[in-house]
């Protein structure tokens, strides 16, 4: 069933979270938008910038939390949540509709951790994008078609992916985040582990 454009208007929204109307996540949205005036060509641009430019706090071993899309962009660091934040907020700036998802994920089936998307609205559909950022094991990519997402989801351990598009952040991961001033404490059961 095609989303009707009143639907979609939720997903242009500017919040606490996802302030595409901070002047910095402003001003880089006007700078990828003139070199990408094309709406895939920027959304492409958008994605890769937030997927290669800001780094995932676990991997960069970065103790800053940052929530907030203008957060993530200032500190340059982010977990996946955050990163996602940003990439809704630069999107939404430019009139693509965004909004968020989420997978139930695990390292050996004896706990799980939820992890951050974003599902972006073009060609008619919504297309899950994860701006993780890769590493060795992590390849995911910008497409439209066949997902290529950080993690498939091995239902066979439990793992679940979340089809619901959110327009705002779980509650469950804004609490996490705002629970301490270290982020990486969070990585050893700090974190949500249900939709």
């Amino acid at each position: 069933m095609p989303w009707d454009v009143r639907e979609l208007q939720r997903y242009l929204v500017s919040d606490e979270f996802v302030d595409g109307d901070h002047p910095r996540v402003i001003a880089l949205a006007e700078e990828l938008r003139a070199r990408h005036p094309a709406e895939l060509d920027y959304a492409r641009a958008a994605y890769e910038h937030v997927r290669d430019r800001i780094a995932h706090s676990f991997d960069a071993e970065d103790p800053r939390v940052s929530i907030s899309a203008s957060e993530t962009l200032t500190n340059g660091v982010g977990l996946c949540y955050a990163k996602a934040h940003l990439l809704a907020a630069l999107l939404r700036r430019q009139g693509i509709p965004a909004g968020l998802g989420y997978q139930r994920l695990t390292d050996d089936g004896s706990g799980f951790v939820v992890h951050g998307l974003v599902a972006i609205h073009l060609d008619g559909a919504w297309h899950r994008q994860d701006p993780r950022g890769n590493r060795p094991g992590i390849d995911a990519r910008f497409s439209l078609g066949e997902e290529r997402l950080a993690w498939p989801v091995r239902p066979e351990l439990g793992e679940r992916d979340d089809r619901r598009i959110h327009e705002t952040p779980l509650p469950s991961v804004i609490t996490a985040l705002r629970s301490t001033s270290d982020v990486l404490t969070l990585r050893h059961g700090g974190l949500p582990g249900e939709f």
